[in-house]
């Protein structure tokens, strides 16, 4: 009997992160629809992205915390052309920088918001969209019955 066929990893694109032992938390918890940040036991600041030392005070005494999912938009563009794969098909989008609930900010999509609704300030939740073989962290309105 012949083996089953090897199911072929989706190709990277433009938009695949590198997933590496470090990252692999966050991103494991990211398709558990769970969004994680760092949090530094030296100076108690929290900080994104992921990294493996304070970037405020270079303690290596940092771990994983669980966010809220709350964020404020600080700044946004909308993006009408884009060449790279697979952006291009999603066209327009809106790319943006959030404020997490816990301090820091962070790089992400809006979904699910016109673009004449956008405005800074406005109170935004994290969802989760999958993409190939990863599950990316993107924002849009707070669900109905969510705090925030």
């Amino acid at each position: 009997m012949a083996a089953a066929p090897a199911t072929a990893a989706a190709p990277a694109t433009a938009a695949t992160p590198d997933i590496d032992a470090f990252t692999r938390p966050y991103w494991d918890a990211a398709a558990e629809g769970r969004l994680l940040v760092r949090r530094c036991a030296a100076c108690d600041r929290v900080h994104h992205y992921p990294r493996e030392f304070c970037p405020h005070c270079w303690s290596e005494d940092v771990g994983w915390e669980r966010a809220s999912g709350r964020a404020t938009l600080y700044t946004w563009s909308v993006v009408h052309r884009n060449d790279l794969p697979p952006f291009g098909e999603r066209v327009p989008y809106v790319a943006a920088v959030v404020d997490l609930a816990e301090g820091p900010r962070m790089m992400t999509e809006v979904v699910r918001v016109p673009e004449g609704d956008l405005r800074i300030g406005m109170e935004l939740e994290v969802a989760f969209r999958r993409d190939g073989d990863v599950t990316v962290p993107v924002f849009g309105l707070p669900s109905a019955g969510s705090e925030g």
